[in-house]
């Protein structure tokens, strides 16, 4: 009886130095429980993921992408080729000073011809030159120059825009094909889920004498199959989000999710819709077009070289003995300001044929873009009809897959129910919960097959077809 008294009053006593800790504890930290409360909301929304259309997908890519940057970089620096161009074809203007020290030819020289200097074309020992000077040349191969480069300014926009609809269908197959990845984790996770309700009715019915121990053991390995293939999803829809991730975001970002729109219906636009519009903006053939025009303005320029050039310059300015504005002789003021002109006509005449092998080389550059041309415009002939044709089959096998997906799900309901009740086999229900599994991942990846085909319609066209 001691002992037990003992104990109690040991209990009465760990009790009240707890309690007396807690009082101490709500004194020195005295936080409201509201406060908690409110706390947590707050880091909630700090943790929402950012929520992703395919538009917002688009968008983010296009200023993240080093390849379609490079493209638009490339454009750029052509638009400036091409102003470039053209401001050479302008007169220009340039202020030019200098001083001349000549070395003198003596007094007695100097006496005898009247020349001071000994270097005849300089016209004293100082000479002294301040003067502007407008340049303007005349030179036919440098408008066909001009007319060249605009036609590779046109060439990069027209890369660009190949790069810009490139880009679409990757961000469209990464966007959908994440859409999908996780759909086919909800179910693989159902399909665990039967796996393991599925193991635990064969152990319930071996318990009752209804079925072997064999279908115990065949529902074991399928519930550890569908384990392994939820395990093999979520990893697959891992690698998709990173990868997304890293295509759409300039820093390391994996707190997002995409819009659930990957079986809303999307129609497909007529084949003579999809004809005209690719015969009117298809960017490789205006690519190929704008490279012939370039290739042609290339033949002009290299045969221009035969032909003269003329130079003109008007100068105005100083000239003179004394670095100034004017110069006193023999006790007159006189004014150093003058002006002068040049003109100068160069004729070519020979240089061993250097001229008639540009003139060869630029020929073979505009028969090669003639022959990409060919090439660009029945590819494109063949390019509408095959992704035409690819994306009338996925739209159209739409429809079946998804009948197809809720057929597998009643009949995998029928067939475990008939099992439970001693009608099927433990064969028949393993085929069904494969069957679902199947045709699951196929109705997923069908939606992804029909969306990535639009957006290799849109490399035809320029339009992306969206819900």
């Amino acid at each position: 009886m001691k002992g037990s008294y003992a104990v109690q009053w040991a209990i009465v006593g760990l009790a009240f130095f707890a309690g007396a800790r807690f009082c101490v504890a709500q004194e020195t930290n005295p936080t409201p429980a509201s406060a908690q409360q409110s706390d947590k909301p707050a880091n909630t929304a700090a943790a929402a993921p950012l929520r992703l259309t395919l538009q917002d997908a688009l968008d983010r890519a296009r200023k993240n992408s080093v390849q379609f940057q490079a493209a638009l970089t490339n454009a750029g620096l052509a638009r400036q080729d091409r102003r470039q161009a053209f401001d050479a074809l302008l007169p220009s203007v340039t202020y030019n000073n200098s001083a001349i020290y000549t070395q003198s030819a003596g007094p007695v020289a100097t006496a005898a011809t009247g020349v001071p200097v000994v270097f005849i074309a300089n016209n004293a020992v100082h000479e002294y030159i301040s003067q502007g000077d407008v340049h303007e040349a005349i030179d036919v191969a440098a408008v066909a120059n001009f007319r060249r480069v605009s036609a590779a300014a046109a060439v990069a926009k027209w890369q660009a825009e190949i790069a810009s609809r490139g880009l679409v269908v990757t961000v469209t197959q990464g966007y959908y094909g994440l859409a999908a990845a996780q759909q086919k984790v909800e179910t693989a996770k159902r399909n665990a889920y039967e796996g393991d309700r599925f193991y635990k009715i064969t152990q319930d019915l071996e318990q009752g004498g209804e079925v072997a121990h064999a279908d115990v053991i065949k529902a074991e390995l399928q519930m550890r199959e569908r384990q392994r293939a939820l395990q093999e999803a979520q990893l697959g829809f891992l690698n998709a989000r990173l990868d997304f991730g890293v295509l759409i975001f300039p820093n390391f970002e994996d707190n997002f999710e995409v819009a659930d729109d990957l079986h809303a219906a999307v129609p497909l636009p007529t084949l003579a819709e999809v004809q005209e519009r690719a015969a009117r903006d298809n960017p490789d053939l205006r690519a190929a077009l704008a490279a012939v025009q370039e290739s042609n303005q290339g033949v002009f320029g290299a045969r221009a070289a035969y032909l003269p050039s003329l130079t003109l310059d008007y100068f105005y300015g100083i000239d003179a003995t004394t670095f100034a504005t004017h110069t006193v002789f023999n006790g007159q003021k006189f004014s150093n300001l003058g002006s002068s002109a040049v003109a100068t006509l160069d004729i070519p005449v020979w240089n061993w044929g250097a001229t008639q092998s540009r003139v060869k080389q630029a020929e073979l550059r505009r028969d090669q873009a003639k022959r990409q041309l060919s090439f660009a415009h029945r590819r494109l002939l063949a390019e509408i009809r095959s992704l035409y044709a690819e994306a009338e089959t996925a739209l159209n096998e739409q429809e079946g897959l998804s009948r197809s997906a809720q057929l597998a799900e009643e009949s995998l309901k029928l067939v475990t129910l008939r099992y439970r009740n001693g009608e099927s086999t433990v064969l028949e229900v393993v085929d069904a919960q494969n069957t679902f599994a199947q045709v699951n991942g196929a109705y997923q990846d069908g939606a992804v097959r029909y969306r990535v085909a639009l957006a290799n319609l849109q490399t035809l066209t320029g339009v992306l077809t969206t819900p």
